[in-house]
This record gives C-alpha cells, structure tokens and sequence, in this order.
C-alpha cells in the first residue's frame, strides 16, 4: 500500500501542478513567448522545430514551462499540444490509448512539418512523452520525420506504477482503469499488448538518434532502467552519472536545470557548451 500511495501521490502532484501552477492560462494555450508561434522559421543553426511531448496526466503548457522557454532562448521554433484527451479534457492529458495518442502526435507532428517548412522535426518528451512518440517512429512513420528523440522520465518497458498493477490484479479491478479513461494506464502495465508491440525488436530504429536520460531516485518508472534503450544510435545517460548532486526524482525533471542543459547539449553537439552539474533536488519526487 505504501508503494501505491507513492504513484498515487505523484500522479496527484502532476495533475494540480496542471490545474494550479498558471490558474488564469488555458491548457491548450501555452504562455505568449515565441512558444508555439507558428509563424517562426527555422534558422539555419537550428533547422529543426522542436516538438514537446507532455507525460502522463500532464499537459501541453504545464510539462515544460521551464524547457520551453529555454529552448526558445536558444534559437528554436518550440510547439506542444495536449494529446490523449479523455473525460479529464485539457487539464489532464496522455489518458487515453497510448496508440492513439502516437497517431495523434504525428498528425501533430505534420502540422508543425507543414506550417515550418521542415522536412524533420526533434522530438523531447518526458514519461509517457517517450513512450508514445517511441511508437509513433517505429510504427507510424515517424522515423523518416524525426531527425533527433530526446527523452527524460523515459519509459519504454512500462512499470509496476508502484504497485498499482500488483494491486488491481489481486481485486481485479484492471478494468477500472479503462472504466475512468485512462487507457494509457493499462497500456503501462507489464504484459500490455501495447508494450508487447513496442518491444518487438528493438525500440530504437534506424533513422533517428536517441538519447534517453533516466534519474536513478525514480518513484514513478519502476525499475528507472525501463527507460534505457539499446542501438548504434543510442546515447543512454543517468542524470546521476553526470551530475551527482542532482536528485530529482520523475515529476522534478521536468523543472531540473540540469536536465535543461542535456537536452540542449543533445539537440546541438557541435555547439555544446560545457556541462556545469548544479546542485538540484526535489526529494525524489
């Protein structure tokens, strides 16, 4: 029961930080800052727009109010929607079927391929916004519009949700999970149908390069090794590995500067500044 109330809790957070963190912005409107404009252009440092994909009972703005704007900074055109709508509606996105929420991420991918002019985008995703854009390339034709994937939280194996699937077994209560519109939870749990798919061969495929970053004080993606990934073109980092004094937990990435300078250095090798570990914790969580 501890490791339930653990998931419980950590899904609770996610959801109040998307309906408290901005109360007075729309979830599918992100803040006015070059975020989401859809008449930028691409430069020729950074030719590819940077797609954002939201995780688990997040949503298009509330994930990455720190990312985004620094991306935006650094010279890239920056897009995010709120995908995996169910009965929760914006507030609370990436509920439903995790493969229809990869079509729908690559419909929204070909929109921002459209309105930019890019022939491929890059793709940063946190928790389930890696596992769904993990299906979209190797299923539905991402991996010839994805030039690099970046993911944070990452999931490709699914995980015990603390317990939760231990439990719902044990009262047989899995039903219930679809029963509230949350078709991405059963997707999750080891055994789906859905991760049996992903995992048919390998995860990663030829075309794009992946990077995934894990946290070793991961509560959520049980075991944290869930997210690492085996190719040639495969960059595994544990955030520990790089900055020791960093232990932020799943739902802290999404604010840990740290994890803001990888994915820059990762989006731009060849401008990389130097990798500088700042001391950030969110007590695991």
């Amino acid at each position: 029961m501890a490791k339930l109330r653990t998931f419980l809790t950590a899904l609770l957070l996610s959801v109040l930080a998307s309906t408290t963190l901005i109360p007075t912005a729309s979830a599918d409107t992100p803040p006015r800052s070059g975020w989401n404009n859809w008449s930028c252009r691409p430069s020729a440092a950074h030719p590819e727009p940077v797609v954002l994909v939201h995780g688990l009972g997040a949503n298009g703005w509330d994930n990455f109010l720190t990312l985004a704007p620094a991306l935006r900074s650094a010279g890239y055109c920056v897009y995010s929607e709120t995908y995996g709508k169910t009965v929760l509606g914006g507030l609370a996105g990436g509920l439903a079927p995790m493969a229809r929420s990869a079509a729908e991420v690559g419909g929204f991918i070909d929109r921002v391929r459209a309105a930019t002019g890019a022939e491929k985008v890059d793709v940063v995703g946190h928790s389930e916004g890696t596992t769904v854009p993990a299906y979209y390339i190797k299923y539905l034709g991402g991996a010839t519009k994805v030039d690099d994937f970046i993911g944070f939280g990452s999931n490709f194996r699914g995980t015990t949700l603390g317990g939760l699937a231990t439990l719902a077994a044990a009262l047989k209560l899995q039903g219930l999970l679809t029963g509230v519109g949350c078709g991405a939870c059963t997707d999750y749990l080891p055994g789906s149908a859905f991760l049996a798919k992903l995992n048919d061969g390998p995860v990663a495929v030829p075309g794009p390069t992946y990077t995934s970053i894990v946290t070793r004080y991961e509560r959520v993606v049980t075991p944290y090794t869930s997210g690492l990934l085996t190719g040639d073109n495969v960059t595994n980092i544990v955030l520990q590995d790089a900055c020791r004094l960093d232990s932020a937990g799943h739902l802290g990435l999404a604010i840990d500067p740290n994890i803001t300078q990888l994915v820059l250095n990762r989006l731009d090798p060849e401008g990389a500044k130097p990798f500088r570990c700042l001391p950030f914790t969110t007590l695991g969580v």
